[in-house]
């Protein structure tokens, strides 16, 4: 099978390793892809939030599958075009893509679907944002409607804080994303990922994670894109996931199909969990980075049959086949990240990391020049290991960063420390 990943991070480097990793994978290109990703597979330029030009592509390089990695082209349609052509693809329709893309549409959803989750408002003007705030009070969590790439979530401590973010966010401090705004309850509790493969029908889940997503050690700091994650989240216990598989994912699911928008590729639950009890914080509509990296790690070869079952509408013949085993991957970033940072720095020792099934630097951020790999990005390279226990995976994702020469380099020591 000749396939086409869209993408060009540390999540699309994990689905390429894992899917190369399947004897039916013939040919694999990778769209934009990055210097890591090239070292296993072909790069191609070319706009992947451009329909036809993502179908003119596959016609050109005889595509038969298309993985499609980020969440902008899902909301631009670039699935739904390829469709339209007779591709086969994994992700989902622009209209099942809004349960990203819509923060306010995901919320009518689980209204619909009796699915637990925050108490909200929706508004799209300043003041009377102000004003639910004022009333509701203190903590609260003041959400960018739109696409934000993972950043357009505030939770403010006071009232002040939360009237500054709606100031920033109808002020245009995320662009179209902030033109309308979500504020929800403070919800307390533990937070986790479940990530469910769909076909429209069926729902499959695929596992477990917990990431990391402020900059400083002990969830410090200004919130990032993660700055690591393990799998499985010990939080998440299969009994809690089953009861979020009935109580959140197929309620949402039979709505979406109710509407005529089948939801058909992975659903990423974020979950706030307390006393045994998950509600739905969020969902997306792709693998989550860098959980994706920790899962494709522990799947390995399968993914390739996973993704194509539900492609292909055959999610009920299919199973996940999981080692009692876990991961976690550190991602380094560049210094000064989320806020301003320098690119071009030189990252030297790469060829003294092993790479085999326990050990492997997906690459986030980074380019070629001069035969060297260079840093391209906020964040990085993803270190990713697996062990027999999580302290087994821990020491050897930061056994692997020890090899690393890269002085401009930062990264978290302490990832996973509510499980370890």
């Amino acid at each position: 099978m000749n396939i086409l990943i869209l993408g060009g991070g540390g999540r699309e480097h994990a689905l390429a390793w894992a899917v190369m990793q399947n004897p039916k994978c013939d040919k694999l290109i990778v769209a934009p892809g990055n210097a890591g990703i090239a070292e296993i597979a072909e790069c191609a330029t070319l706009d992947i939030e451009d329909g036809a030009a993502v179908v003119n592509f596959c016609d050109g390089n005889a595509i038969e599958f298309v993985i499609i990695g980020p969440e902008a082209p899902l909301a631009a349609g670039v699935g739904d075009r390829l469709r339209d052509a007779g591709l086969l693809v994994f992700g989902p329709s622009e209209a099942a893509a809004r349960l990203e893309a819509s923060k306010s549409f995901t919320k009518e959803i689980c209204d619909a679907a009796g699915a637990p989750t925050a108490a909200y408002g929706h508004f799209t003007d300043a003041g009377a944002a102000k004003d639910y705030v004022t009333a509701q009070g203190a903590p609260i969590v003041v959400k960018a409607d739109g696409l934000a790439a993972g950043k357009g979530v505030i939770v403010a401590e006071t009232v002040e804080d939360a009237h500054a973010a709606i100031d920033d966010m109808f002020g245009g401090a995320f662009g179209g994303a902030g033109a309308e705004v979500v504020i929800e309850e403070f919800m307390e509790g533990e937070e986790a990922s479940f990530f469910i493969l769909c076909d429209g029908e069926e729902a499959l889940p695929i596992g477990t994670a917990q990431d990391h997503k402020r900059i400083g050690e002990g969830d410090t700091g200004p919130n990032t894109g993660g700055m690591g994650a393990y799998s499985p989240a010990p939080v998440l216990t299969s009994a809690i996931a089953d009861k979020a598989l009935e109580d959140i994912v197929k309620p949402t699911l039979r709505e979406m199909a109710k509407r005529g928008t089948p939801y058909q590729g992975v659903l990423y639950a974020g979950l706030m969990i307390k006393d045994g009890n998950p509600r739905l914080v969020e969902y997306n509509v792709r693998f989550g980075d860098p959980e994706c990296q920790v899962l494709m790690m522990r799947l390995g070869a399968q993914v390739l049959d996973l993704l194509h079952a539900a492609a292909e509408n055959r999610l009920a013949e299919a199973r996940v086949n999981w080692a009692d085993d876990h991961a976690m991957t550190v991602v380094m970033a560049a210094d000064g990240y989320p806020g301003g940072y320098e690119k071009g720095s030189v990252i030297k020792g790469l060829e003294n990391v092993p790479e085999d099934s326990f050990h492997m630097v997906f690459h986030a951020g980074t380019g070629r020049k001069d035969g060297q790999f260079v840093a391209t990005g906020g964040r990085v390279l993803n270190v990713t290991a697996r062990g027999a226990s999580l302290r087994e995976a821990a020491d050897r994702a930061y056994g692997m960063i020890d090899k690393i020469d890269w002085p401009e380099g930062v990264y978290r020591r302490d990832i996973g420390w509510r499980a370890l």
